[in-house]
């Protein structure tokens, strides 16, 4: 009897609020300009990530493994941006900031699951650069696009199955302290702390959450170009080293791009006292930024994209002359028929 009776009082104490309250930028001055930086950014994401993705798509010179990487990553940043950007600006610029319970959940899914693809998708181009560099001769027999789609797929498999798990535990939490959220989204971080049960569980899995998404990969991003220095050093002609090195620097560039922001505001944060609206700008831009410039580096700095790109130009403007030609002597014909 006492058994049940402690049953019903937990699961009267138990709080799932139906749903939360957006807080993030609500008291950041003229925050209007900064959704429409935002919604500029968004277009140019799109844009960019959109065009990359064509180009290899249109080129076949790209239809390597390698490419399929580049053109997963064009994919992840852009379904990364989408699953964010428009529900910032839906959420703050149309005032919108209540969201269910549900929808919540599912945002953090999904802006959490492309961010894990975006980072693990640079350790997939920094294991292409490895094999490309230290294994030349054998590089077509290991790097092929069967073992690109597996890698591609295992890192679908993990990442839905974990950040599912990471999602559905906060099923469990009693979240009685309050259903205001003071982020730009549903992070993770800020829900599990409005619990009043036991977030033991929770607080384990999104440490390791921040593991598998930032450190691992960095960690073992710079263990792979520790072993390209070791096999640049052993070339010894000058002008095939430079070589090797610049197939390498769009990819360098995307990690510092990707990974030196996020690390520079966990140190700042842990370091040095952050207005609020300071660390919500500046996590917003880690996010949003880099999916942006990505494609707009692989375009710029990568030979074989302008090449494809000056061929397909080239093409389009042959077919177009063609065309013409066509039409103009379809016209002759029938002014000759008519005669």
């Amino acid at each position: 009897m006492s058994s049940m009776q402690s049953n019903s009082s937990a699961n009267v104490t138990f709080v799932r609020p139906a749903t939360f309250f957006i807080n993030g930028f609500s008291n950041v001055p003229h925050a209007k300009y900064y959704y429409v930086f935002l919604s500029l950014v968004y277009v140019v994401t799109v844009l960019g990530n959109s065009f990359i993705m064509c180009i290899i798509y249109l080129a076949r010179r790209l239809h390597t493994a390698k490419y399929i990487a580049v053109f997963h990553l064009a994919f992840s940043d852009l379904c990364g941006s989408s699953a964010l950007i428009p529900k910032v600006i839906d959420t703050f610029l149309f005032e919108h900031q209540v969201i269910s319970f549900e929808a919540c959940l599912a945002n953090m899914f999904f802006v959490y699951h492309f961010m894990n693809l975006q980072s693990l998708t640079l350790l997939v181009l920094a294991y292409d650069r490895l094999v490309a560099i230290c294994f030349p001769l054998q590089y077509h027999a290991i790097v092929t696009k069967p073992a690109m789609f597996l890698i591609i797929g295992v890192m679908w498999m993990l990442s839905v199955t974990f950040f599912s798990v990471l999602v559905s535990l906060l099923n469990r939490l009693s979240l009685c302290r309050s259903n205001v959220i003071d982020s730009y989204f549903c992070d993770h971080f800020l829900i599990y702390r409005l619990a009043c049960n036991d977030n033991s569980i929770n607080i384990l899995i999104g440490k390791i959450s921040f593991g598998l998404l930032i450190c691992t990969p960095l960690i073992l991003i710079i263990i792979t170009y520790f072993c390209i220095s070791v096999a640049l050093l052993k070339i010894a002609h000058g002008a095939d080293r430079i070589k090797a090195i610049k197939t390498c620097t769009s990819h360098l560039i995307l990690v510092t791009i990707g990974y030196l922001p996020i690390i520079s505001n966990n140190i700042a944060s842990i370091t040095t006292l952050f207005h609020p609206n300071t660390r919500l700008i500046n996590n917003s831009l880690t996010q949003t930024i880099p999916p942006m410039l990505n494609p707009i580096i692989y375009t710029l700095k990568t030979e074989e994209v302008m090449q494809s790109i000056k061929e397909l130009y080239k093409r389009r403007k042959m077919n177009t002359v063609v065309e013409r030609r066509i039409k103009c002597n379809w016209k002759n014909s029938k002014q000759k028929l008519q005669v």
